[in-house]
């Protein structure tokens, strides 16, 4: 993978968190993926520019901001059973919601720090064909500042009775999913499922 750290992670965000939506906007459900992604990239992208002085100081109000936008948007409990694979099988209701809930809150944290280094790197939307009208991916590029090779993400959705939802990211041909997936499986052979959620809480701040 050719993005790394946490420069790759505000590539995510990039398309993840910035196509979002505005403060007090809502994307209508019958809304496609393309313009989902396309449309509310420059309004959430001066939203953050106004209040990044203040967000850099207050991460809960940080972590607010994202949460609030991120999760209307995303299939967590799709990408969960995705992740966890044959121990989502196994697993307990109880397990379930409870990855599920840990699993989002990583994510949100972990891509609300990496918007903060965002420096303004130009989004490529490459031209959209559509779906299948179940399924549906769009293809972006970040083009780098400094003249280096551009970094390909594609956003998969699929489309609930609600609206379109992502489900998973690729980044320069690496699955977000597959990729926690792996990483999540061997922690589960080590330590079991619920020694994996007890230590994402750890990481997440929830001492509950």
């Amino acid at each position: 993978m050719r993005v790394k750290g946490i420069y790759a992670l505000a590539a995510i965000l990039v398309g993840l968190v910035l196509p979002m939506a505005r403060a007090g906007a809502a994307i209508v459900p019958g809304t496609p993926p393309n313009v989902i992604v396309h449309e509310k990239t420059d309004q959430i992208l001066h939203l953050i520019e106004q209040k990044r002085s203040h967000y850099a100081h207050d991460r809960a109000a940080l972590y607010a901001m994202v949460d609030k936008r991120i999760v209307p948007y995303f299939d967590f409990r799709r990408m969960s059973r995705w992740v966890l694979a044959r121990y989502w099988r196994t697993a307990t209701p109880a397990q379930r919601a409870a990855f599920t809930t840990q699993f989002r809150d990583l994510l949100v944290r972990t891509y609300a720090t990496a918007l903060l280094s965002y420096s303004g790197q130009r989004i490529a939307y490459l031209p959209y064909r559509g779906g299948n009208g179940r399924h549906a991916m769009v293809k972006t590029e970040i083009i780098e500042n400094n003249g280096g090779s551009n970094i390909p993400i594609d956003y998969m959705f699929v489309h609930k009775p609600i609206g379109w939802k992502v489900y998973d990211v690729t980044i320069d041909g690496v699955s977000l999913v597959t990729n926690y997936r792996s990483v999540y499986a061997s922690k589960i052979r080590r330590g079991g499922l619920n020694g994996l959620i007890e230590s994402m809480k750890r990481v997440n701040g929830d001492t509950h």
